[in-house]
């Protein structure tokens, strides 16, 4: 098969290609497991600190047993695992090194096509990133949320119980007991985390731009269909290889934004989706997703808008049932079909976890799009995980400078705050952070907690958890440590919400704020070396979706000389 990308490594009568076939038989391999076959990398991001990917050495030994069913010759290849509850800072820190990596193990290496194993929050967009920036045909086989999780007669929702009763215990009505034993709970299988969190927002928004096998996002990992997905995205990679693999569109894109919005999904696909859409060279502005907001009504009852957790969704119907109630592009897939014929004979079996479109858990879409004085380039707000009184709300600022000096006076008894205050975080942002952390949902101050308030409007330049919820404004640009108008921002000022209007707005006048810019100096470097100053050098803002400036773009890149 001489029009194979691995015939230049394997199939030429060179020196070089005896030294690629005899160190392929070193390894054990026989020629006829090579010879003239498509050469397929199983991209695994497992590690033994990813707890969401404990089980992905075992999926990579079903989707290596799919290519060998199909005639391919199947080469597992490790990749940085981004393990969200321990990489610090942040993995946003970490994806475009992850993406990076992708795109040069797969340029760099004799592979004709790739399957990709993640699931753990900015492993899907990174994984995919770099894979559409290669240019290679690919399949992502997602890692799956874990079971639903007991405690005490009732359920435990990853992340979001987290924040629940976090709060509980600092207002005193959680004992340490009660804590200790929600913890030895709340994660109790492999995978992702079970809520709609950034995790399942991701791996849903991949099954929905094509690039899984239908249904794949929703299968839990313990469930037994899991492997049997990854067996067949094993086959299914060696034909697509044959058929030269999906071009992602426009069209493509605007599904994923469409069923993003219809589970109440993360803030952050925001971020991740316009960066995917810039690899593939598809502008993608966040007005488009502000537009589509305003149509696409929310169908998922997931938590953290609504009552359910993904296994629940799964037995619901999945993915495949909650796209066959949304109008969506009938767009080529991975699957060989189009999205059309891959929702043929969808169904949803609960129409309390799933909704119908007349009988929406709310009317417009989980996300809105702000923009304002205060947000010039645009802030991100998930109003269906928020209060719905504090959706339009005006109130005096109480201003953190960074995360150390949140944290140190946040509980201080004598902080000047009240439930109308507007709390605000600077200072952490793509270059603030560094790497936009997710420190959004900032915490209620320990004595409104005890004093019965669970919510306040919160602004920041930062990220937060998919998992979390509040009336929490995120992702403000441009951020505070460029000098954006969050950095003016003084304790006292009075801010404006209007989510409906779409607005945030700081109710300062012009003459006072260009005197704020005008004394205003950025804070010093941070010391740095290696990628982390690679990153702080070439990251782009949020609205722009956090790429390197370098790597914005389709192909241009030759493939490697063989000498």
């Amino acid at each position: 098969m001489g029009d194979l990308r691995s015939h230049r490594w394997y199939g030429v009568d060179d020196l070089r290609s005896f030294g690629h076939r005899s160190r392929t038989l070193q390894m054990g391999f026989d020629r006829e497991d090579f010879a003239g076959k498509p050469v397929v990398a199983v991209v695994n991001t497992w590690s033994d600190i990813n707890p969401c990917h404990t089980h992905l050495r075992d999926r990579a030994e079903s989707v290596k047993r799919g290519v060998w069913q199909a005639g391919g010759f199947p080469l597992e290849i490790p990749a940085i695992s981004l393990s969200e509850p321990f990489m610090k800072p942040s993995t946003m820190l970490y994806r475009n090194l992850l993406a990076m990596e992708t795109e040069e193990l797969l340029r760099s290496y004799p592979f004709d096509g790739a399957v990709l194993l993640g699931g753990c929050d900015k492993t899907t967009p990174a994984l995919i990133m770099g894979a559409v920036s290669c240019g290679l045909p690919f399949v992502y086989v997602p890692a799956g949320p874990m079971l639903r999780a007991s405690y005490r007669g009732g359920v435990l929702g990853s992340g979001s119980d987290v924040w629940k009763y976090w709060a509980e215990l600092r207002a005193g009505r959680l004992t340490q007991e009660e804590w200790d034993e929600m913890e030895s709970r709340i994660a109790s299988s492999p995978g992702h985390c079970m809520t709609m969190g950034t995790a399942s927002t991701m791996t849903a928004a991949a099954e929905a731009l094509g690039v899984s096998l239908p249904g794949a996002s929703s299968i839990p990992a313990a469930d037994s269909a899991h492997p049997r997905m990854a067996v067949e995205s094993g086959r299914r990679i060696v034909e697509l290889i044959r058929s030269d693999g999906v071009e992602l569109s426009a069209e493509h894109f605007e599904n994923a934004i469409t069923v993003v919005l219809a589970l109440g999904g993360s803030t952050n696909a925001v971020i991740h989706l316009i960066a995917m859409a810039g690899r593939a060279g598809v502008p993608l502005s966040l007005a488009r997703f502000d537009e589509l907001s305003r149509s696409v009504p929310v169908l998922a009852n997931l938590r953290p808008s609504g009552a359910y957790l993904m296994q629940d969704f799964f037995e619901a119907g999945g993915l495949r049932g909650l796209m066959s109630r949304l109008p969506l592009h009938d767009v080529p897939t991975v699957s060989g079909s189009s999205l059309a014929e891959n929702l043929r004979g969808a169904s949803v079996y609960d129409d309390d976890v799933i909704r119908r479109v007349e009988n929406p858990l709310l009317a417009e879409g989980g996300l809105a799009i702000l923009r304002g004085s205060l947000a010039p380039d645009g802030a991100v707000i998930k109003h269906s995980a928020a209060s719905a009184s504090l959706l339009s709300h005006v109130g005096p600022a109480v201003v953190f400078e960074d995360y150390d000096d949140m944290n140190a006076r946040i509980d201080d008894p004598d902080l000047d705050v009240t439930p109308d205050s507007v709390l605000v975080l600077r200072h952490a942002g793509p270059l603030g952070g560094p790497g936009m952390p997710e420190w959004g949902m900032l915490p209620i101050p320990k004595k409104l907690l005890r004093a019965g308030v669970s919510d306040m409007v919160r602004i920041s330049d930062a990220r937060m958890s998919g998992t979390s919820y509040g009336t929490c404004v995120l992702h403000v640009a441009p951020e505070s440590f460029v000098g954006g108008p969050l950095a003016l921002v003084r304790s006292g000022d009075m801010i404006a919400l209007d989510v409906s209007g779409r607005r945030l707005d700081l109710l300062v006048d012009d003459a006072e704020l260009d005197a704020r810019r005008s004394s205003w100096t950025r804070r010093p470097r941070p010391a740095m070396r290696g990628y982390e100053r690679l990153f702080f050098d070439h990251v782009t803002q949020a609205n722009e979706g956090c790429d390197f400036d370098f790597l914005h773009g389709a192909g241009g890149v030759p493939e490697p000389a063989i000498h």
